[in-house]
């Protein structure tokens, strides 16, 4: 794994802010999910509020050790979305 790619800040006030994922394994690298933006095709496990807001607080996607791996294959369609909201 890259060295760079996971990371853990067991000081802050929410760590771990998910259950489900050792305390071991859990990685703060994304604290806020980059693939939010993507809406179904996140790839997590989210769920559709009655008011139409995405809810992810059930999701632990972006903070499993290798989610990086998941993240960056994602990458390019998070760039082409946001050309996309450019125009």
């Amino acid at each position: 794994m890259n060295k760079n790619a996971f990371f853990q800040n067991k000081t802050c006030e929410f760590f771990p802010c998910h259950s489900g994922i050792s305390i071991d394994d859990f990685n703060c690298m994304f604290c806020y999910c980059p693939l939010y933006m993507l809406g179904s095709e996140c790839g997590g496990n989210y769920r559709i509020l009655p008011e139409g807001i995405k809810d992810c607080s059930d999701c632990t996607v972006c903070h499993c050790k290798d989610s990086y791996k998941l993240i960056e294959s994602k990458f390019s369609l998070i760039v082409q979305r946001e050309r996309q909201n450019r125009k």
